[in-house]
């Protein structure tokens, strides 16, 4: 009888940590950033920095994770054919909740490769309040400023 207990005490457990993680499986796509301001560095040519403030929408979300928008306020800079970027990312869920993310990526400057991030969740409020969570994103651009994202990762909820 005991080891039973022990057993269904385990399990319950199990159960709990199991259902207090999930992942997150969202393709986004961003227009053009609605504010962005370009400064030449000067040392070299193509050496510039940039800040840009922009709007995405989910075009797909898993069903366990489900955002629906969000607004990034971005750093970049740009050295010769790449850049390094930094950024916030601030979701709303499906549900109204918000969840703020941090990232930093790079890419080529060239549009046509892919781009590609690493992000963490840093908060959320409501029932997303103590969410944690880590992953990446890989996108793609176009020349009309819009871009497209598939971002995965795994999110946890403290107890």
């Amino acid at each position: 009888m005991r080891n039973l207990l022990l057993v269904a005490l385990a399990l319950l457990v199990s159960m709990s940590i199991a259902m207090a993680q999930g992942k997150v499986d969202t393709k986004w796509h961003c227009s053009k950033p609605a504010a962005e301001h370009k400064l030449d560095v000067g040392d070299a040519p193509d050496h510039s920095y940039s800040i840009a403030q922009g709007t995405c929408n989910a075009t797909s979300s898993d069903s366990g994770f489900k955002e629906k928008t969000g607004n990034y306020t971005e750093f970049a800079e740009a050295w010769k054919a790449s850049f390094n970027n930094h950024g916030r990312f601030n979701v709303t869920m499906e549900n109204g909740d918000k969840v703020y993310y941090k990232y930093e990526g790079s890419a080529p400057t060239d549009i046509a490769k892919p781009a590609s991030n690493k992000w963490t969740i840093l908060s959320g409020t409501g029932k997303s309040k103590g969410i944690k969570g880590s992953g990446t994103c890989s996108g793609t651009r176009t020349a009309d400023g819009d871009s497209d994202w598939a971002c995965t990762g795994t999110v946890s909820m403290d107890k």
